[in-house]
């Protein structure tokens, strides 16, 4: 026998990845490519005594609950046998240590997979090995799921082998409304388990060494994440896993997850204490993801042709490409590929992508960033014309301002937005949008008084004129703008009244749409656009003109409504439509 019987398998799973013999997506083949680079670094040793531990722990005692083989094979209390890339993520995890030390590589892990490839099951099976494994050091495992149902999925599942194992007196179970809880006293240890929510404000005095944070993108808050992995200082040995499947909040602490991940495996970004495992469907170089190609399928999967029927997969594809509204569940559950959510009109990959081609230039080159910084001196010495959109708030709300031009097709949409200070510390918490993250990237100004001042605004304007902008007018909605408007006007600004009426808007909004089909639409990489971008819903009129308002009533589309109202002055002023505000507020 092998002196790590699990050894062989690894290396097969690793050798048929690398030569294109089974199936993956990108981020799964950069996964593996990093693991044969740890080996060969001489930062590390190399020891999986602790990964066969742990996966000799989960055969030898954990038995399914519920299930059946693809052959129609019932499998309850049938042996809980891993996969081969569940043996893979083991390895990862405890295999890698410090060089000449104890002291484990990986700390922390991201294990971003679809649903029904076996992943609940194994964070249980997983947490309770761990446990086992580190009861020497008094091991203490929660595992935490935004609702304490999911979490008791867990739970349920570890009493259930538990139970099959007739080992019920030897552990301590505790199962009221009150706790979720498996405890045991070794003679060289213990280990405890508990099955928690994910409620930040009750958990500030726990402490663990192990932490499976389950569904991650159910999660409002970073703070839900964060406080679990504070509870870990004590311990040298501690691991945070977050497993999870896609979302549809493309702002959402779980995606901004992801795409941090991502980069430590594509190499942008070094942070060696974090394992991270992403299997989804890859698009092609056109940004066309084949959904019903059962190629993507399986390269999604890890357990597909296990737990994932291909016959049951294609079928839900093909539903998916007859029935638009099961497509974004279908993408985002079954190929693990994050979308906007349900309600809102814009797919924000989409705008993405278009900004994003415009990072390094255009003829004239756009570019706006100076390490993180934008730049706004270069880009006013394009040669465009300006116009603008200001969406005033009422007294203490976010108001948004806009300056949009065009270049050579190319729409440069410039954006930014106030609030006081005193709603934006409410705010931030109570309706978890970023406004203080907008102000660090330039994004957004905090205004000290309690409602918003119009100076400040004006004096924004005034700042991107004296920069060099080209404004040639402004446009904006009468409702809170009398002292605005008269105010900008003594700096010599053309103020452009833009109705609200639906069918003035809709101009503005499909010209935007547009160009953002056309991948000629420019934001400056603007998370704050974004955010609103993504709130946004809409519906069509008969004649096919868009009514728009905010998905929920606590998020914010102003900086997108001021983008609207300044693309319909642009607009209407290629055809001279304009109103004349002359002694509107006299």
């Amino acid at each position: 026998m092998a002196k790590f019987e699990n050894k062989e398998i690894i290396d097969k799973y690793v050798a048929d990845i690398l030569s294109g013999k089974k199936l993956v997506n990108k981020y799964q083949r950069l996964g593996v490519e990093r693991y044969k680079r740890m080996l060969n670094d001489k930062r590390y040793d190399f020891n999986p005594k602790d990964a066969e531990f742990v996966i000799a722990i989960i055969e030898g005692t954990i038995v399914h609950k519920q299930g059946e083989r693809l052959d129609g094979t019932p499998l309850m209390n049938a042996p809980f046998l891993l996969e081969p890339f569940h043996k893979f993520q083991i390895y990862n995890l405890l295999g890698f240590y410090h060089k000449g030390t104890k002291i484990r590589k990986h700390k922390e892990a991201f294990i971003y997979i679809p649903r029904k490839n076996i992943k609940t099951s194994f964070a249980a099976a997983l947490t309770w090995a761990l446990g086992i494994l580190e009861r020497k050091s008094g091991a203490k495992a929660y595992i935490v799921a935004r609702a304490l149902k999911q979490s008791l999925e867990s739970f349920d599942f570890l009493k259930h082998s538990i139970k099959q194992m007739g080992d019920e007196d030897t552990y301590r179970i505790i199962d009221n409304n009150a706790e979720h809880s498996i405890s045991r006293q070794f003679n060289d240890g213990s280990f405890y388990i508990q099955a928690l929510a994910a409620n930040p404000d009750s958990q500030d005095s726990f402490n663990c060494n192990i932490a499976i944070a389950d569904e991650m993108h159910a999660y409002k808050t970073p703070k839900q994440y964060n406080i679990i992995k504070e509870a870990m200082k004590a311990y040298t040995n501690k691991l945070m896993i977050g497993i999870t499947t896609a979302g549809d909040n493309m702002n959402s602490f779980c995606y901004n997850r992801l795409q941090y991940c991502k980069k430590i495996l594509d190499g942008t970004v070094e942070d060696e204490q974090y394992y991270v495992f992403i299997a989804e469907a890859d698009e092609d170089e056109n940004g066309y993801l084949d959904f019903t190609n059962a190629k993507v399928h399986e390269m999604a999967n890890p357990a597909y042709g296990v737990s994932i029927r291909p016959e049951d997969i294609m079928n839900d594809a093909m539903q998916a490409l007859n029935d638009p509204q099961q497509r974004k569940d279908f993408l985002a559950k079954s190929l693990n590929v994050y979308t906007s959510s349900v309600k809102a009109y814009f797919n924000l990959d989409e705008f993405r992508k278009s900004d994003e081609a415009f990072e390094y230039g255009y003829k004239k080159p756009i570019i706006i960033h100076d390490e993180e910084t934008v730049n706004y001196k270069e880009l006013a010495k394009l040669n465009v014309k300006w116009f603008g959109g200001v969406d005033l708030s009422k007294l203490y709300d976010l108001t948004g301002v806009c300056l949009y031009g065009e270049l050579d097709g190319v729409g440069i949409c410039i954006t930014h937005g106030f609030i006081p200070v005193v709603t934006a510390n409410e705010k931030a918490d109570k309706d978890q949008i970023p406004y203080f993250s907008w102000q660090d990237s330039g994004w957004l100004s905090m205004i000290n008084s309690p409602v918003i001042e119009y100076d400040d605004v004006v004096k924004w304007f005034i700042k991107m004129r004296d920069y060099g902008f080209d404004i040639k007018e402004i446009g904006f909605d009468r409702q809170f703008a009398k002292e605005f408007v008269q105010m900008m006007e003594e700096h010599d600004f053309n103020m452009k009244d833009v109705s609200q009426r639906y069918w003035i808007k809709n101009i503005g909004f499909r010209h935007i749409e547009a160009q953002v089909k056309k991948g000629a639409f420019y934001y400056l990489h603007s998370d704050a656009y974004e955010y609103c971008v993504e709130n946004v819903k809409a519906m069509e009129d008969p004649e096919e003109r868009v009514r728009y308002e905010k998905t929920s009533e606590n998020l914010r589309i102003d900086l997108f409504d001021a983008s609207v109202i300044a693309v319909v002055r642009f607009k209407e002023s290629l055809t001279d439509e304009s109103v004349d505000i002359d002694g509107w507020f006299d």
